[in-house]
């Protein structure tokens, strides 16, 4: 006969407004308000209550896409606040802040506050590359313009130099053939690399060059050849053909094709060139020496429990599933509406954390951001780091500086020699902007680089400065001066 045994065990059982609190809290608000509306539909109890203001909304609806002008100024921002050198200044930030920063919490915010936020377009992220670029002012932006203008539905510059050069030159620019090739080239090299190249051959060179750390050296140098030598064979899979002509070892030449094939062909996707719209979940403003925080709920403001059922409650001769019907309902709501509250509550929480702990970047700009882990945040909120993850996905914040995901003031660091912490996004903008403005008939190594942020007080190894480089996808220094 089996013996019986009691055993205890410790078990975390999440309730169920504990699981629509967190599935309401990852939703960014455009997927909130769709959520409430579904809500809307299966609960009688839920309703919403008659929106006070349509400023909003009207805001909302007649912004569209910016024009040329207000995209260069846009783009000027970007770059100057990106790469500005990391200056002192004589304004402190104390511990308390010293009173300058205030959060509101206004269902009704001011109309000049919210407005739906276009997504960059394929076409607009490659012009916001460029504009961290070294030399590239409006009107090199411009010329890059009419190159991404000519490109086809996959990304290849089809257009002749002549009939670009001609296009600009109506529209008052002038700009030589050199000049012109120099910009398409800076274009190809931007993330993902490829786009407008010439032809399939020109694409994979320069993909094959910008990820040549992937490969094993002798491949990748097989793999240029056959690239530049035998392309014709190897479209047309003649590579008993390619062996012969090379004399290299079969294992050799086909571990060249191997990479040759994990290149892609199709970079970058041009089928949705408008974009799309997110609304910011929160704006901070700075007015007289004063950060202030609002949160965008401005639907979630108007939900509330709907009391034309509680005459049947208050009715004792009334059927007992109709009661028990409207209180499952009414429960569900009030339950509903706690999760929406407490989503509030908690993101402003987040919002609060960050605004002290990257005061710098939103009075003085991205050039100003610090290192910040999530770590960090749940410490000055009292919530668990998994709280902070769902917190800030998806959402974004409307600045003086622009719009950021959240996700974007969480970053790595190193320290300078004066102890300051340094974000990895400005070293990799200090790498970006050194190597934009190299002699390109001597490009810098690695160790250069490596000393010349050495000499700007960061404590930098070279591995990391190498890595640093990888991941903005440009090319070893001899690749670099070999194509430039």
């Amino acid at each position: 006969m089996p013996g019986i045994k009691l055993q205890q065990k410790q078990k975390t059982q999440l309730s169920a407004q504990q699981i629509l609190g967190s599935q309401l809290l990852q939703l960014p608000l455009l997927s909130l308000e769709q959520r409430i509306y579904e809500e809307l539909q299966e609960n009688p109890l839920l309703e919403l209550e008659e929106e006070k203001k349509d400023s909003v909304d009207d805001a909302v609806t007649e912004s569209g896409l910016q024009e040329n002008d207000d995209m260069f100024d846009s783009l000027d921002r970007f770059r100057k606040s990106s790469l500005n050198e990391h200056r002192d200044t004589s304004s402190s930030t104390s511990d308390d802040f010293g009173g300058r920063m205030s959060f509101t919490y206004d269902s009704t915010p001011k109309e000049r506050f919210f407005q739906a936020v276009q997504h960059d377009s394929f076409h607009e992220t490659l012009l916001k590359q460029l504009a961290l670029q070294e030399g590239m002012g409006r009107r090199e932006i411009r010329i890059a313009m009419e190159v991404l203008g000519n490109l086809d539905s996959d990304g290849y510059l089809t257009e002749r130099d002549e009939v670009i050069i001609d296009s600009l030159e109506v529209e008052g620019i002038e700009v030589g053939r050199k000049e012109l090739e120099s910009i398409i080239r800076k274009i190809r090299f931007l993330d993902p690399p490829g786009i407008a190249a010439r032809n399939l051959r020109e694409r994979l060179l320069v993909q094959l060059q910008v990820r040549q750390a992937r490969f094993d050296p002798a491949a990748f140098t097989t793999a240029s050849l056959i690239l530049r030598e035998h392309f014709d064979d190897f479209l047309n899979r003649r590579f008993e053909r390619i062996l012969k002509r090379l004399g290299e070892p079969p294992e050799k030449v086909e571990a060249a094709i191997n990479a040759i094939t994990s290149l892609d062909p199709h970079p970058g996707s041009f089928h949705d060139e408008g974009g799309h719209y997110v609304s910011p979940d929160f704006v901070v403003t700075y007015e007289n020496g004063e950060l202030t925080a609002v949160l965008n709920d401005r639907s979630s403001m108007s939900v509330r429990v709907s009391d034309r059922y509680q005459d049947h409650l208050k009715n004792r001769k009334g059927p007992k599933e109709e009661k028990q019907f409207i209180r499952q309902n009414q429960q569900r709501a009030n339950e509903f509406i706690s999760a929406i509250e407490t989503r509030r509550q908690t993101l402003m929480k987040v919002i609060e954390a960050l605004m002290k702990r990257q005061y710098d970047f939103f009075v003085f700009g991205p050039s100003r951001l610090v290192p910040l882990g999530m770590k960090t945040i749940a410490a000055d909120t009292g919530l668990d780091i998994s709280t902070i993850s769902r917190a800030v996905n998806g959402k974004y914040v409307q600045t003086r500086y622009g719009v950021f995901e959240l996700k974007y003031f969480f970053s790595g660091g190193l320290s300078t020699e004066e102890g300051e912490d340094l974000s990895s996004k400005i070293i990799r903008q200090y790498i970006a902007e050194m190597i934009g403005s190299e002699d390109q008939s001597s490009p810098l190594s690695d160790d250069s680089l490596t000393e010349l942020l050495t000499k700007k007080g960061v404590n930098i190894a070279r591995r990391t400065v190498a890595k640093y480089r990888e991941q903005m996808h440009i090319p070893v220094a001899r690749l670099r001066k070999k194509i430039f």
